[in-house]
């Protein structure tokens, strides 16, 4: 049964075309709904609303559908529409009354806003902590290659000496700073969105600090309508720091593909990350780099896709916003599982002494015969035209 259920009958076309994938994608969110709803029945029990049998017994319940999540055996269908239906339907069935109790002074808006919250919360952590083993990996590298010397490069032509250890410096540094960034876009979603109903608050008194403290949020969201108006610009920030990791990725992925070509052979990639061709026995393609690069433009999509989706909209919870929820969950997905794969390619990464120091051409050194002279007292500019004519 619906949650929202009253005494009709929905078309099946509109009720396959409203839920869409939502069934599918709140596999994900389960168990944190599920959390929620914990800390809910417990503030539910402190209002006298549920009586403390009650609230142990539905403790335990949702806490077995967390369990049975883990080993894939609660299946949210599509008759459900979403894990909150899935869920209530449950604990109807096994506690009755008791599971009749559990939305009150809930709505699915600010119940699926807070899974949601949840979720992004434990995935951006997990992004963070890849990101610093990124770090780690580049480390190594620098420190197995850093004192090797190899052209630098502006418009794509040969400009001032470089090294590894300036390369591998130079992403160090910039996923330090996207840690900066992550670090505050998650404080800036660690705000509870639990107990503002649909928007417009309740006519029911509830501890809502209460609640953010056992989901340990570090704060509630305090206007109700804001946290409505909040959904999809969170998850854009989000995304935002997803892509600022993605873009560097992108241009790790460029750089590896352009110096490991043969006509460079500056980078030379491990034949087992590497694809062939199906008419051309010889080649070794850098396939799995060439897909990160391309991803860059996925995570942006995604973003670009929350932004549409919400723009416009009228103040208050908009049943558009259930498309926002697709493009998160897949963003998360993505850059986990691009962090991995360029970690594993610097693990399969090494360098070509002998090829870079062949590279290193006098012209690369112009810049320093200019400074040269301009320590013996010859003015910049003259100096400067004088080089330029050798």
């Amino acid at each position: 049964m619906k949650t929202w259920e009253k005494n009709y009958k929905l078309n099946k076309k509109v009720e396959k075309y409203t839920v869409g994938s939502d069934y599918f994608l709140d596999q994900k969110l389960l168990k944190y709904d599920c959390k929620a709803s914990i800390a809910h029945v417990k503030m539910l029990n402190k209002l006298n609303i549920l009586t403390k049998e009650e609230c142990e017994k539905l403790q335990n319940a949702l806490e077995n559908i967390i369990q049975l999540d883990k080993k894939n055996l609660f299946k949210i269908n599509p008759e459900d529409e979403d894990c909150h239906t899935a869920i209530e339907n449950y604990l109807i069935k096994k506690l009755g009354d008791a599971g009749k109790k559990i939305h009150t002074a809930r709505s699915r808006n600010d119940q699926v806003l807070t899974a949601l919250r949840l979720y992004s919360k434990d995935e951006m952590k997990q992004v963070i902590k890849k990101v610093e083993n990124l770090i780690k990996s580049i480390s190594i590298f620098k420190e197995k290659y850093g004192n090797i010397i190899l052209p630098g490069y502006t418009h794509m032509r040969k400009a001032m000496p470089s090294s590894i250890t300036l390369w591998s410096d130079a992403f160090i540094e910039s996923m330090h700073d996207n840690l900066d960034l992550m670090e505050i876009i998650y404080t800036y979603i660690d705000k509870s969105p639990l107990g503002t109903g649909a928007g417009y608050g309740l006519p029911l008194e509830v501890d809502r600090k209460f609640t953010a403290n056992l989901l340990g949020f570090e704060k509630i969201q305090n206007k109700s309508l804001y946290v409505q108006n909040s959904r999809g610009k969170f998850e854009s920030l989000i995304l935002e720091g997803l892509s600022q990791i993605m873009m560097d990725l992108n241009k790790i992925s460029s750089d590896i593909i352009l110096f490991s070509m043969s006509e460079f052979g500056f980078f030379e990639i491990s034949s087992e990350i590497c694809t062939g061709s199906s008419i051309m026995p010889h080649k070794k393609n850098p396939d799995a780099l060439e897909i990160l690069r391309a991803n860059y433009h996925k995570i942006t999509s995604y973003q670009f896709q929350i932004k549409s989706v919400i723009g416009n909209l009228i103040s208050g919870y908009n049943r558009d916003v259930q498309l926002t929820k697709e493009p998160i969950i897949n963003g998360f997905n993505l850059i986990k599982e691009s962090l991995d794969v360029m970690m594993l390619i610097f693990e399969h990464l090494s360098v070509n002494t002998k090829k870079c120091e062949k590279a290193m051409t006098d012209e690369l050194f112009a810049t320093k015969k200019v400074y040269d002279l301009v320590e013996a007292g010859v003015p910049f500019r003259e100096a400067y035209r004088k080089i330029s004519k050798n």
